[in-house]
């Protein structure tokens, strides 16, 4: 029904008379048709009048092409090819009588006369569109619905005789020509190539590119741009850019409804007219008011209102005895000023039309939106008599609006600003303090483990935990401080003007405490905690992107500080970011050139010093950073989840190794292992990938492991691995023990054939009772469940000599030998080597 708001203006809407343009085309009836086609072609218009003593004989237009036979009908007379009659309209006649006309006789325009029969111009459906007051109507539509056929698409090779049979055949004004890029070749060209004889195919005639506008585009842009760029067509592209139709002013005046618009205000004229002539034509008038969907109120020339119908009382809650003799002022929102309303009513006394949208409101106290015309109805004499009304209520739209606003500036989710909003305030909020040398501070919220929530509870209790963490944030927060959600688990805090530290880190330590305070979800009671990073401007970062990044960066050093606590940034943290990312960078680079190193670090019998075995130890040294330490490389390739590549590496060095010593008397080389890798369902089948392409024993492979390992969430799948490693005859013990809460009862399970003794624990043997403690009822578990012991760290001969009266079988260290590379490593295995040699 909007559409119908901007066509009901009554006596404001134009006649035909005053939007036709003056001057007209025409030619004798012995015009030849090539004549005729020139002069058309010179004006620069579609039609030609065939006139004999100022008498229209008959039209041709540029639609008549399609009925030539070429070359011969170039040289008759017009008078033989032309249309009579000419279809004619009065030019008192209002546009929508004149849209009537030409659908019903299928022309594209109507010979304008006088009351004497006079011509005095052509009437376009160009000028019915521009004049027609269709704009809402165009605004609500979409060119997807507007195109009626696919195009007619030809080559540019095509013969413009035949482009124009085949417009003939297909009944379109106009054919795409598809070269390099798309052209156009409509009727008009085709006149001017009859006026001039120039060219021979498609493409000598067709402009290049077709202007083409998106399907979801609505209709009033395509007239706006058809009317700008002075186009008669446009291309229509659906969602993958592909030409879907074209779009021509037939197309836009098919889409209007124009018999509705105007059996409609037939109605309304009757109702007009009924009012002042009969009771039976007023009662006719009211049946159609009151089958109205839209709200209808009339009033009297001072503004009373006379009567409304049903769908008013069913909009505004007022039954019709409550409104009729009041003004309209009763519905008034309050939202609009007094100016508003003396701005409405001068250009309805002056234009005698009002449109627009506008806040009512109903009688129960709602304020609600709506769309409102009001037309002028005026006497015979030209005086107002009454005013129309004619409103829909367009809350609905409104709210789909706000719906979109929402969506594009909150998060859907906690109802927070989300990140655009949150980085338009960030971005007023340092100018504003460049302004008045103020600071602003950013504090980067994170929470602690939250997967653990997701994975354990499920997202909807996830989302309930954000939900609560959201509320509390803005509870703790100042009033003027700002909270957003960037995604995630990630909440930001904006304190726009901050006067001290201290005040920060107490808000830091208030928003940390309210976070950790129990949480009761899905009938649990969770503990959720938080790492806080602090930012400041001017003192940090110059923009919003430095200071929320820094803010972020020092987030990051809380969780590395063991979280639930909060840290300012400095610009160390930066360097040390930098310094991550180096790293990172250079450890893919060695894992793809494959530079990564394996050292060899012997074990020997405590008792006769001989070689019992050999660990592998990852070594790097890099042509960038230099030499990096393990315990920077393993943590980082953890994190990236690149462990599984290195452990494949590291394993696929050491078995080459151990082939490229098959001469020499081998002994087992054992190769740590990641937890990572043994969660891995992969890890077996590489275990036994590597060992058959280098052709090596198992009993040569020993695997340690570390106690973070025996996770007891895990313990049956990881009992399950290490019997399938056992099987194969691969040698298992168990790192760095003593130093974790192994369950000495899952321990007792596991099938492992050595224990090593930490290094921590044997460092102070046997100076330290505790140490000697710790190592004796380490050795004394390892006799009771039939376990070897290796001792790692032993490095004078005191230590050596303590672990070996204390049944210690074998023993690593510098007291031996460092880690060494494979070709010094060798020397051991030919018993070179000499005891306690570096």
């Amino acid at each position: 029904m909007s559409s119908l708001h901007n066509s009901l203006r009554f006596d404001t809407e134009p006649h035909v008379g005053a939007v036709i343009s003056g001057g007209l085309l025409s030619c004798s009836p012995q015009t030849s048709l090539r004549q005729a086609c020139l002069l058309m072609h010179q004006a620069r218009v579609s039609c030609i009048l065939v006139m004999e003593a100022d008498q229209v004989l008959g039209i041709w237009t540029e639609g008549d092409l399609h009925r030539l036979e070429l070359p011969g009908d170039l040289q008759r007379p017009i008078g033989q090819l032309m249309q009579s009659p000419v279809h004619c309209i009065g030019n008192d006649q209002p546009l929508g009588q004149a849209a009537l006309l030409m659908k019903r006789h299928k022309v594209r325009r109507l010979l304008v006369v006088n009351s004497l029969g006079q011509a005095r111009g052509v009437l376009t459906q160009t000028d019915l569109i521009r004049f027609q007051g269709v704009e809402h109507y165009l605004l609500m539509r979409d060119l997807a619905g507007s195109v009626r056929r696919e195009p007619v698409i030809v080559a540019p090779v095509l013969p413009l005789g035949e482009a124009l049979a085949m417009m003939g055949r297909e009944g379109v004004d106009a054919l795409v020509v598809k070269g390099p890029e798309a052209g156009i070749l409509t009727e008009r060209d085709l006149v001017a190539w009859l006026a001039h004889g120039k060219g021979q195919v498609a493409a000598d005639l067709a402009r290049f590119p077709l202007y083409a506008l998106h399907q979801a585009t609505s209709l009033m842009t395509a007239v706006q741009q058809i009317q700008t760029q002075g186009y008669r067509h446009l291309g229509v592209l659906d969602d993958d850019g592909q030409l879907k139709g074209l779009l021509s002013y037939s197309d836009i005046l098919a889409n209007i409804e124009y018999e509705y618009v105007s059996q409609l205000r037939d109605l309304l004229d009757e109702r007009d007219q009924a009012l002042r002539s009969s009771v039976e034509h007023l009662r006719l008038a009211r049946q159609v008011i009151n089958a109205s969907l839209d709200g209808i109120m009339i009033t009297d020339a001072g503004g009373h209102i006379e009567s409304v119908n049903p769908s008013f009382s069913q909009m505004t809650g007022y039954r019709a005895e409550e409104v009729v003799g009041k003004s309209p002022g009763l519905l008034s929102s309050g939202r609009h000023s007094p100016d508003f309303y003396q701005a409405m009513w001068a250009q309805l006394a002056e234009q005698g039309f009002w449109q627009g949208e506008i806040w009512n409101r109903r009688k129960n106290g709602e304020v609600y939106p709506e769309w409102l015309t009001i037309t002028a109805i005026r006497d015979d004499e030209g005086q107002i008599r009454k005013y129309a009304g004619i409103f829909t209520d367009i809350s609905d739209r409104k709210q789909k609006e706000a719906r979109i606003q929402s969506l594009a500036y909150y998060d859907e989710l906690t109802g927070l600003p989300n990140r655009r909003l949150f980085m338009d305030r960030l971005q007023l909020a340092i100018a504003n303090a460049r302004r008045h040398h103020h600071q602003v501070a950013l504090l980067f919220v994170d929470l602690d483990l939250f997967k653990r929530i997701n994975d354990s509870l499920g997202h909807l209790a996830g989302d309930l935990v954000l939900k609560e963490v959201a509320r509390r944030l803005q509870q703790t927060v100042r009033e003027g401080d700002s909270v957003a959600r960037l995604g995630g688990d990630e909440f930001t805090v904006l304190v726009s003007e901050i006067d001290d530290a201290q005040g920060l880190e107490r808000l830091a330590q208030r928003l940390i405490n309210a976070l950790y305070a129990p949480m009761e979800v899905a009938g649990r009671v969770l503990f959720v905690s938080a790492s806080i990073g602090i930012s400041l401007f001017p003192g940090d970062g110059r923009d919003e992107e430095q200071l929320l990044r820094f803010a972020d960066t020092a987030m990051y050093r809380s969780k590395e500080l063991g979280r639930n606590k909060f840290r300012f940034y400095n610009s160390q943290m930066s360097e040390q970011n930098r310094q991550e990312m180096l790293l990172e960078e250079r450890l893919h680079h060695a894992l793809t050139n494959r530079t990564l190193e394996v050292y060899y670090q012997p074990k020997v019998d405590l008792a006769s010093g001989t070689l019992t075995g050999l660990e592998a130890l990852l070594r790097w040294h890099d042509e960038v950073l230099g030499t990096v330490s393990p315990a920077r490389v393993i943590p980082l390739a953890e994190r990236l989840g690149l462990i599984e590549a290195v452990g494949a590496q590291v394993l696929d060095k050491v078995c080459a190794q151990l082939a490229a010593w098959s001469h020499l008397d081998r002994v087992p080389v054992a190769v740590n292992l990641s937890v990572l890798q043994l969660h891995s369902d992969r890890f077996l089948a590489e275990l036994d990938r590597c060992l058959a392409q280098h052709g090596i024993p198992p009993q040569l492979i020993e695997l340690e492991i570390t106690e973070s390992c025996l996770m007891p969430e895990r313990a049956d799948a990881m009992l399950a691995l290490l019997e399938a490693i056992r099987a194969r005859g691969i040698q298992l013990s168990i790192d760095d023990f003593g130093t974790g809460y192994s369950s000495l009862a899952y321990l007792r399970k596991l099938p492992l054939n050595t224990l090593k003794l930490d290094r921590s624990f044997v460092q102070h043997l046997p100076h330290s009772a505790e140490d000697v403690e710790i190592s004796l009822a380490v050795l004394g578990l390892a006799r009771g469940l039939g376990l070897q012991v290796i001792a790692e760290g032993v490095e004078t001969p005191e230590q050596a000599n303590f672990l070996a009266q204390h049944q210690c079988g074998q023993g690593q260290g510098y007291l031996y030998s460092p880690a060494l590379p494979a070709h010094k490593a060798a020397e051991w295995l030919t018993g070179q080597a000499w005891l306690g040699g570096q």
